[in-house]
């Protein structure tokens, strides 16, 4: 069992790392003021799994209690499916205390996330995260969003939740695909700001593909922690958050180019990074010797460092619509070495030309 608190003032809220916890969510809920009604969404492979246990708990806990299903897939993140969240909780008559709870990963997180934060202007938000990838990334910190066809996270807001209860053994179930998506945030967090951690993975890849629980525990507490240190110190992603988004520039215009289907999340910030990492060598930034690290490390998960599918032109037409960009510049996250990472808005267009082709 782990615990971390994210210090935003009124706006703090608990992380808590416990084995078993999917089927004690209506314990956890007791100690708020909430109404006693409550929604549920998940997907409908997250939901055939635990979305008994969360009902029989909120039951237990004297909710009355609705659960709503959506597609697995980042089809699911968009406005017409939001709408259908919002008509479940009119339909249910949901307060503005009614707290509306998100058990599935960053989709179904970032989804009801904003369903939340827009209903009735705004309503609790619980995080029950699923994935490795949004137990230690996506459930902390509060970004919600839906897409639009034009991008990724187009839509969205910064709204924190109430409480993010993880519970490790529910990757039990996580198809190793999945896994693997996660462990692309995990490595991301090493590169910016724990080069120790950086090392740890290097040291238990085949403890970590092998699901051993107590590494994973571990795992999920560090990175919670360092989620949490950089979203108190810059919430709305005013300068240092922004260096969360290692590898996110070109991996939501991959996930974008490929119609978010051919890659999932992860994969895309794997290639991120590898471009990301290959733009700070070209640009001087960084040694050759980390950037070898970082894909050598990226390649023993099995992760993907090339953008097969995509071309060039493709991704230079995404890169022109991303949502970081300031002044019509693109605020690029740079390697300096692991451990270390910086803003950069001055990256020559040919240099990101050159990186792209790289990576194709």
């Amino acid at each position: 069992m782990a615990e971390v608190t994210v210090n935003l003032g009124n706006d703090s809220y608990l992380i808590e790392i416990i084995p078993g916890s999917i089927s004690q969510i209506g314990k956890s809920l007791n100690r708020m003021p909430f109404t006693r009604k409550a929604l549920v969404v998940t997907d409908d492979t997250v939901g055939a799994l635990y979305g008994k246990d969360v009902l029989d708990s909120l039951t237990g806990a004297g909710y009355t209690r609705e659960i709503m299903y959506v597609r697995p897939g980042e089809s699911s993140k968009s406005i017409k499916v939001m709408e259908e969240i919002y008509t479940k909780a009119i339909a249910m008559g949901l307060d503005r205390k009614s707290p509306i709870i998100a058990l599935g990963g960053g989709v179904v997180g970032d989804l009801t996330g904003f369903a939340a934060a827009t209903y009735l202007r705004g309503v609790p938000f619980i995080q029950v995260p699923t994935t490795l990838l949004a137990q230690v990334d996506s459930s902390v910190g509060g970004k919600t969003a839906v897409n639009h066809p034009l991008g990724k996270n187009m839509i969205g807001a910064f709204y924190q939740p109430k409480l993010v209860q993880i519970d490790p053994l529910v990757l039990n179930t996580l198809p190793e695909r999945e896994l693997l998506a996660g462990i692309a945030e995990v490595i991301k967090h090493g590169v910016i700001a724990d080069e120790q951690m950086f090392n740890f993975l290097f040291e238990n890849v085949e403890r970590i593909l092998a699901q051993d629980a107590n590494v994973l525990t571990d795992v999920i507490s560090r990175n919670c922690r360092i989620k949490a240190e950089v979203v108190e110190k810059d919430e709305r992603e005013a300068n240092l958050r922004m260096t969360l988004n290692f590898g996110h520039t070109v991996g939501h215009a991959i996930e974008a180019a490929t119609g978010f289907s051919r890659y999932n999340h992860g994969e895309g910030v794997a290639i991120g990074m590898h471009a990301a990492a290959l733009i700070s060598q070209y640009v001087g930034q960084c040694e050759t010797a980390d950037v070898d690290r970082l894909k050598d490390l990226l390649q023993r998960f099995g992760l993907p460092i090339r953008a097969e599918g995509c071309s060039v032109e493709e991704l230079e037409a995404f890169l022109s619509r991303d949502k970081k960009s300031d002044g019509g510049k693109i605020s690029w996250i740079l390697l300096n070495k692991i451990g270390h990472v910086q803003i950069c808005n001055t990256v020559p267009a040919n240099i990101v030309h050159q990186t792209l082709r790289a990576i194709i």
